[in-house]
C-alpha cells in the first residue's frame, strides 16, 4: 500500500490580479505558508506557465519547476480543463465557450478546436519535461444538450456522438502514451464523460486506451446522487488523480438535481468548503489507501458561502488530517507463528 501524497491545492480558483495571487512565485509561497506540499497548475494563464514553451523547452520547464520547488512545493499535475472543453463543443454552446480560447481563434469553431487539440498535446510534452506522470482535462460535450431524453433522442445519435468523441481524443491519447503521461478526465456534469457509464462507453470506443483515466472528484457525484464510494471499488484501477472537494445535496419540495435555474447559493445541490458538506472523506481516503492510490490529494476549492482564503487555509489541515499513513505490517503480526513449510503441513495433517 501507498500513503497518499498531499496536501496539494489547485490554484485556478485563486489566481487574480493582486498579490500574492498574481504570479507563480508569490502564490506558491502563499500555498506553502498554509501547509500545502504541492500545487496543481492551470495552463491557460501565461503568467504562471507558458504551455507551449514548457513543451518545447526542457530548460524553461526546469525554470518553472525551480520556482515551485524554491517555495518547498512540488508540481502535482497540469490542468487543461478549458482547452479540453473545446475539443468537442455542441453548436448550441459555441458562443458561451468561445471565451475559453485564445482571442485569435474565437468565432471560428474549426480553428478553435485545432488550437485546443494542440494545447492538449503541448500539455503531454510539458508534463514529461516537468517530470509529471498525470494531467487532468475535460472531455468536452457533443451530446450534453440531449442528456435528458426529451424530445426523444434520434436513434443512433448517442453512438455517433461517442464515436466522434473517441475519434477526436484517440490521437491525443496516443501523444500522452508517447510521453508516458496519464490523461485523466474529470467526470463532470456538462461533459459527455460525467459518470461511470459514460466513461465506460468512451473507453470502449478508444480501445480501452491505457492513458484514458479518471480524476476522481466526489463532489460531482454527490450532485448526481451517485454512489461515490462504490465508484472507487469499480474504477480504482483507472483513478490516477483526486480532487478533494465537498458538496451537499438537500432536495426540497420545490427543486432537486436540476436546481430550478437557481444560482449556486440557492440550489439544492451546491459545492462547499471541505468539512462543510456531506462527502464521507474518511471512507474515500480509506478506499484509496486500500486500493494503493499513488497520486496526490489536491484541494479544489469551490464554495457558495465561504471566503476562498478561509477555505484554502482550512483545507490544508483537513486533507493532512485525512491522509492515512499506511501500515507496513499487519496488526496481528505479534501473534505470528513464523513460516515453516514442514510445520504448516503437519498442522494440516498432510
Amino acid at each position: 500500500m501507498t500513503t497518499v501524497k498531499g496536501p496539494a491545492i489547485f490554484i485556478a480558483q485563486f489566481i487574480g490580479d493582486t498579490a500574492p495571487f498574481n504570479s507563480l512565485e508569490s502564490i506558491c509561497k502563499w500555498a506553502a505558508g498554509l501547509g500545502y506540499k504541492g500545487v496543481q497548475l492551470p495552463t491557460n494563464d501565461a503568467r504562471f506557465i507558458d504551455l507551449r514553451k514548457a513543451a518545447e523547452s526542457k530548460a524553461y520547464a526546469d525554470e518553472i519547476k525551480g520556482i515551485v520547488n524554491a517555495a518547498g512545493l512540488e508540481i502535482t499535475e497540469l490542468s487543461t480543463h478549458l482547452q479540453g472543453q473545446l475539443v468537442a463543443v455542441n453548436p448550441v454552446y459555441d458562443a458561451l465557450f468561445d471565451a475559453f480560447a485564445s482571442e485569435a481563434y474565437r468565432n471560428n469553431p474549426a480553428e478553435r478546436q485545432k488550437w485546443a487539440v494542440q494545447q492538449l498535446k503541448y500539455a503531454a510534452q510539458a508534463s514529461k519535461n516537468l517530470g509529471l506522470n498525470a494531467s487532468v482535462t475535460f472531455s468536452g460535450a457533443l451530446l450534453w444538450p440531449m442528456v435528458y431524453p426529451w424530445p426523444q433522442r434520434p436513434a443512433g445519435i448517442v453512438e455517433t456522438g461517442f464515436e466522434e468523441l473517441a475519434k477526436r481524443w484517440k490521437p491525443i491519447l496516443d501523444v500522452y502514451e508517447e510521453n508516458g503521461v496519464d490523461l485523466c478526465y474529470e467526470l463532470h456534469p456538462g461533459e459527455d464523460l460525467h459518470d461511470g457509464i459514460t466513461f465506460e462507453m468512451f473507453l470502449d470506443k478508444v480501445g480501452h486506451h491505457k492513458r484514458a483515466n479518471i480524476l476522481y472528484d466526489p463532489s460531482h457525484m454527490v450532485l448526481q446522487c451517485l454512489d461515490y464510494l462504490e465508484f472507487i471499488d469499480i474504477y480504482h484501477e483507472r483513478i490516477k488523480m483526486f480532487h478533494v472537494k465537498d458538496a451537499e445535496f438537500n432536495p426540497t419540495g420545490r427543486q432537486g438535481v436540476y436546481g430550478g435555474y437557481q444560482n449556486w447559493i440557492d440550489r439544492a445541490g451546491r459545492f462547499r468548503s471541505l468539512g462543510d458538506g456531506q462527502v464521507d472523506f474518511k471512507g474515500i481516503f480509506s478506499k484509496l489507501a486500500q486500493y494503493d492510490y499513488k497520486g496526490w490529494a489536491v484541494l479544489e476549492w469551490e464554495c457558495a458561502l465561504k471566503h476562498p482564503e478561509d477555505g484554502a487555509r482550512e483545507g490544508a489541515t483537513f486533507i493532512k488530517d485525512h491522509i492515512i499513513r499506511v501500515t507496513e505490517r499487519a496488526f496481528d503480526d505479534f501473534a505470528a507463528s513464523g513460516s515453516d513449510d514442514a510445520f504448516n503441513r503437519k498442522t494440516l495433517g498432510i
